[in-house]
């Protein structure tokens, strides 16, 4: 009698497929911000969470089809969302886990392809069984539903209005409201609680299931508990903040000498404060050439742009070392500059915009003597940032003997590699290029000019810098550069495959890594590898 009474009131159906798809969107969405710490949030970890979601849905959309064919009791339906509830409540208790282990394994495994490989079985492991539940919802509402053939359109429309709806609140929700203000891990606890609670309803009104709701509310008040944590990065401990924002995971570490931001759990830092005031031995202190290639010891006044302003590693140090700077900087991620302010010192002399840096340009007129484009966004290039039109828009934004420098955080190696792809691209944008290594690193400073002068104007203002050690590496720097020959390797707005690029750039820097434990696990086994480790 009570599944009967609940199954003629169509609305709480409807409810079913409204929070049916919330969740599923809510999932996918929470499954990139779980996996971004580690693999990155670019364009191609995000195809393969949409990939496996889609083929978890279209194997759930079968199941669910033939199983309410065959036996049209709704008590299975409900105990798949609970099942599923109860997997989703468990991601932020073992996900992270998972990923590593399975990042883990796979190190040793394959030659080729690593974070796309991982990052796809992560996603299978992790996702498509809750999702593959989610997805029988559908069909076997079509069952309980349709009762006749006059009226069956209206009722499947109704059906996937619900879903549709509930999805695009399940879009919003957790980007702009629940990821922000209480972070990825509480955000799978909600969505899971929201289907737990509509199984019990069902069961409490069925009077049946009580063993099972029982066991699935205490597994769920269990991942309660245990899956609140914030931390990605579990094996660091001490780490002086870790959150995340509407765009990043952020991290930041503290040492006696020196404070350092990084978006990825894994890969690289972001920025660094070197807290005795002295130059960071990486490649911001490169990057300082451009001021001297610009004439700042010849000028009463020096505006400087950074487009992916960071912590301001690079802004703090022209104002530290150049009084006639005005540096201003652009940052999409205002968490960042609220972490700049608060850990790394950040001037309040020095304005950051909180702006994507290509729309920033966009919007201005204003020329500068020095333009610093450091986008990395993780480990990955946004592509609107890369290409002709983009560096087209930089030029136009510098005065005549204006210098554009460019970090590019991965060497690449082979032909057609990313830094090729890059260089070659500004090539065809500004007549002066010139490129230097970072010693100790695999950045690689790009300088840009539409001056052929860059190299005399920097010899001229060295031998005026007061600061010895500065001068002393600037030399360095000089004696490094070398004139770049352009290719063809071009991107543009409608061709750009930085991802692509980037990711082949990771793998070589992994496997390069990996071949040393992995000889160590031949000739020692697992024993050697863990006493190494």
């Amino acid at each position: 009698m009570g599944r009967t009474r609940i199954l003629q009131n169509k609305a709480y159906l409807y409810l079913t497929e409204f929070f049916a798809g919330m969740s599923v969107m809510a999932v996918e969405l929470g499954a990139s911000r779980l996996l971004a710490p580690y693999f990155s949030s670019s364009q191609i970890v995000w195809t393969i969470i949409i990939g496996t979601i889609m083929i978890a849905m279209a194997l759930g959309n079968i199941y669910g089809g033939r199983a309410a064919d065959k036996n049209p009791n709704p008590d299975r339906l409900y105990a798949r969302i609970a099942v599923a509830a109860v997997w989703i409540a468990a991601i932020p208790v073992v996900g992270k886990y998972l990923i590593l282990g399975i990042s883990a394994l796979l190190i040793f495994t394959v030659d080729s392809n690593f974070l796309i490989l991982a990052a796809f079985a992560a996603c299978m492991v992790i996702f498509v069984f809750p999702l593959f539940l989610l997805g029988t919802v559908t069909p076997s509402l079509v069952k309980y539903t349709v009762d006749s053939l006059e009226d069956n359109g209206k009722t499947v429309g109704m059906l996937n209005a619900s879903n549709t709806i509930g999805s695009i609140l399940g879009t919003f929700l957790p980007t702009f409201v629940t990821i922000p203000a209480v972070g990825t891990s509480v955000t799978f606890l909600i969505f899971a609680g929201i289907l737990l609670l509509l199984s019990a309803v069902y069961f409490l009104s069925a009077k049946a299931g009580k063993k099972g709701m029982a066991a699935a509310l205490f597994l769920f008040a269990a991942c309660c508990f245990a899956g609140r944590s914030k931390s990605f990065a579990f094996w660091e401990p001490g780490l002086t903040y870790e959150g995340e924002s509407v765009y990043n995971y952020l991290q930041v570490k503290e040492t006696d000498s020196q404070v350092v931001l990084s978006t990825n759990v894994l890969f690289g830092v972001q920025s660094i404060l070197k807290k005795d005031n002295s130059l960071t031995g990486m490649y911001y202190d490169y990057a300082m050439a451009a001021p001297f290639m610009a004439g700042v010891h010849e000028k009463d006044s020096m505006e400087v742009l950074v487009l992916g302003m960071g912590t301001g590693t690079f802004a703090s140090q022209c104002m530290r070392y150049f009084p006639n700077m005005q540096v201003e900087g652009v940052e999409i991620d205002e968490k960042i500059t609220e972490l700049a302010r608060t850990y790394f010192a950040l001037s309040p002399e020095i304005a950051v915009a909180d702006y994507d840096g290509r729309a920033y340009l966009q919007a201005s007129d204003q020329k500068y003597d020095v333009i610093m484009v450091d986008a990395y966004q993780d480990i990955t290039i946004p592509f609107q940032m890369s290409s002709v039109e983009f560096f087209t828009m930089v030029r136009n934004h510098l005065k005549r003997d204006g210098v554009m420098v460019v970090n590019m955080n991965m060497r690449g190696t082979g032909e057609g590699n990313i830094n090729q792809y890059l260089s070659d691209t500004i090539s065809h944008v500004f007549d002066t290029v010139y490129t230097v290594d970072v010693k100790g690193s695999t950045n690689r400073e790009l300088f840009a000019s539409a001056s052929p002068d860059l190299l005399e104007a920097m010899q001229d203002n060295l031998a005026i810098t007061p600061d010895s050690g500065l001068s002393d590496l600037m030399g360095e720097v000089a004696q490094g550069l070398t004139a770049y020959e352009p290719g063809n390797y071009v991107m543009t707005d409608d061709r750009a495959p930085v991802e692509l690029l980037g990711m082949r750039v990771i793998d070589e820097l992994i496997q390069e890594e990996a071949a040393y434990y992995r000889g160590i696990y031949e000739q020692e086994g697992i024993r050697g590898l863990l006493e190494q480790l």
